[in-house]
């Protein structure tokens, strides 16, 4: 397990449900859902202030997040019910040789207005994403990571993710950082630092002693079961200050840590 200590606390939206976070031109970005509300927004670090927002509709969830040339990338896959019907719908499609249907979606915005660009489709689940410079990573709560054309969407490569052989399953929230990528594991508050070449575990982060920093602890969203639990959450990296960030749902802080050798 790697050590860590805190360098800095900022406030947080306590109500903000986190299953996105990015960082870029010194603010963060966050895809989050509050009261079934999901949202993308920009966010003043050191106030926790809400610069600038944009609602999804209703029947979306915002889930996975990344900038790429001032773009933002957001994966907005539909609610649990309504997913439901469209999959039988689909597959019903694909039984009758229909051509290619996206499952889910997604939406690239304007980094500055936060205004809808376009919208893209992908077929299989969209929890996390980040990028390595060069293509998009995605991850889907499997022990799998795609890779896709950052312009087209398409998938291009994949890898497994594994531990002494064993495959990491619910692979949730992702980071790219300096070859490794790291991912939130859902329903934990841990994060597996991934070597990106092999797809092999080089090391764990437990975030779990970050819960007696807040006041009140973290509480679970009602209603919501397993999707709404209070877990660790969210990870930004800023390269040029070499910044590590991270919460969690419904966390009232963002944590800046520094990893130690």
């Amino acid at each position: 397990m790697r050590k860590y200590e805190v360098v800095a606390e900022y406030p947080h939206d306590p109500r903000a449900l986190t299953q996105g976070l990015t960082y870029a031109n010194g603010s963060f970005y966050e895809s989050v859902d509050v009261d079934g509300q999901a949202s993308i927004r920009k966010v003043e670090i050191n106030t926790g202030r809400v610069i600038r927002q944009h609602a999804l509709d209703r029947r979306f969830l915002g889930e996975g997040l990344t900038e790429w040339r001032g773009q933002l990338i957001q994966l907005t896959p539909m609610r649990t019910r309504q997913n439901v019907v469209r999959s039988l719908i689909l597959d019903n499609l694909k039984a009758m040789g229909a051509p290619f249907v996206p499952r889910d979606s997604g939406v690239r915005y304007d980094i500055d207005s936060l205004r809808p660009v376009s919208t893209f489709g992908y077929n299989t689940e969209g929890w996390g994403l980040t990028h390595d410079g060069h293509r998009l990573i995605k991850s889907d709560g499997t022990s799998i990571l795609r890779f896709l054309n950052p312009d087209t969407l398409k998938w291009q490569a994949q890898i497994a993710v594994v531990e002494a052989g064993v495959g990491i399953r619910w692979l949730n929230e992702l980071e790219y950082i300096n070859g490794e990528v790291y991912a939130n594991i859902w329903r934990q508050d841990r994060i597996a630092i991934i070597q990106l070449n092999s797809g092999q575990v080089a090391g764990w982060i437990d975030l779990s002693p970050l819960r007696s920093r807040m006041i009140p602890p973290p509480k679970d969203a009602e209603g919501l079961g397993a999707y709404g639990k209070a877990v660790a959450n969210g990870i930004a990296y800023d390269p040029v200050g070499r910044r590590l960030f991270v919460t969690g749902k419904n966390w009232s802080r963002v944590f800046e840590i520094r990893l130690r050798s």
